[in-house]
């Protein structure tokens, strides 16, 4: 019976390491950034942006994050020597997800001063979850925005060409942040898209994570969950076995 119940919880988690999130080996870039939230510019996650800009400009960048993600954001910026060593100016990176809720880092460094002419900055988001009570500010499926700006700017800094990276990956939080409900839809907001001789008009985001929305629907939650019942069935059984095997009245009787 003992055997049994291994063999059992075995099969059942021996599909786990099939479920880890596939690497994007893509190196890929966007080499533009937008300067609002409905001009950010889409970048998937796993994919580098760049952008040539000037200090004093505020950059938006924006990409998808589904249940069960726990976003990170890093950010460089490269100044030149006479914008670097200005500790009094300081940059910084914040997220926001599509209802543009400024979302906090669980940790990272997201706001380093200007003291040398490389800034590294990082924000480790909250795992995003499928639902959540309308007054909390959980993160939720859908688009995140990227803002890097610099602030405590003197005039004399205005104008300085700086040069910005981005990237923002994930890590499967799995069944730990896993939720019994889920949003009818992902909050992706409307994006402004150029439309050549027209101007620009209003349209949907188009950038979703790579299997779609609500991928990670698996969890290992689900692996628990099974073991957990095939235990409380072979101990069901074993204590079965018991009673009935002291009940039994003597041989010679």
């Amino acid at each position: 019976m003992a055997a049994a119940g291994l063999a059992a919880l075995t099969a059942l988690l021996a599909p786990g390491a099939a479920l880890a999130a596939p690497t994007d080996e893509d190196d890929t870039s966007r080499s533009d950034a937008g300067t609002s939230f409905r001009t950010a510019t889409e970048i998937e996650q796993g994919h580098r942006a760049t952008a040539s800009a000037s200090t004093g400009d505020y950059l938006y960048w924006s990409f998808p994050a589904d249940a069960g993600q726990r976003p990170t954001v890093k950010a460089t910026v490269k100044l030149p020597e006479s914008a670097a060593g200005r500790p009094d100016t300081r940059w910084r990176v914040d997220v926001y997800d599509g209802l543009r809720r400024r979302q906090s880092c669980m940790y990272g460094m997201q706001s380093r001063p200007a003291d040398a002419a490389k800034v590294d900055l990082t924000c480790v988001l909250r795992p995003v979850r499928a639902w959540s009570d309308p007054w909390s500010n959980d993160p939720l499926p859908g688009t995140y925005y990227i803002r890097l700006t610099a602030t405590g700017l003197k005039t004399a800094d205005l104008g300085s060409p700086v040069t910005a990276e981005v990237e923002a990956t994930s890590k499967d939080i799995g069944g730990s942040a896993a939720v019994d409900g889920s949003l009818a839809k992902p909050l992706v907001p409307g994006a402004s898209v150029d439309t050549g001789d027209s101007g620009s008009r209003a349209a949907l985001s188009t950038a979703e994570p790579e299997d779609g929305w609500a991928s990670g629907w698996w969890t290992d939650r689900w692996l628990w969950t099974g073991a957990g019942g095939v235990l409380a069935a072979l101990a069901g059984i074993g204590g079965y076995a018991l009673t009935r095997g002291n009940g039994r009245p003597p041989s010679g009787a």
